[in-house]
């Protein structure tokens, strides 16, 4: 039989908060500045899921409603909470980009490609690219 304690929340390993370039264009001292990113629990994922999604009428079907998860929407609030620095909360940040929200700034300050580039690596962090055979291969060893 296995033994349990692995499981108790003390034994688990801390999920630390990440380093990572974005953008090439955010230099200091010549290098670039890189963003640090943390990853959220499942209730605060359930959470966010829960505030991009609507009940949608299902056409030709009355009175009927599904769930229709926004998932731009998601994965720009997911990447909002997952951001500790830079602060996209920072009034002075936000005026120098003329926007009102920290939504608006992530978006203002990232080329297209910058921005679904770091939309992969926040999921990454948050565990979303890890594919059932790496995490079988990972418990073998």
């Amino acid at each position: 039989m296995t033994n349990l304690t692995a499981f108790l929340a003390q034994n688990a390993l801390k999920q630390e908060n990440e380093m990572v370039v974005v953008s090439k264009r955010f230099v200091q001292d010549g290098k670039p500045v890189k963003w640090e990113v943390s990853s959220i629990t499942s209730e605060e994922d359930d959470q966010l899921r829960k505030d991009n999604t609507k009940r949608m009428p299902v056409p030709g079907k009355k009175g009927v409603l599904v769930p229709e998860t926004n998932y731009t929407a998601y994965l720009t609030d997911l990447a909002v909470r997952c951001t500790v620095f830079p602060n996209l909360h920072d009034k002075e940040l936000q005026n120098s980009y003329k926007v009102m929200s920290a939504k608006e700034l992530l978006k203002k300050m990232l080329l297209p490609g910058e921005y679904d580039s770091y939309l992969a690596e926040v999921q990454k962090i948050n565990g979303f690219d890890i594919g059932m055979d790496e995490i079988v291969e990972e418990a073998k060893n």
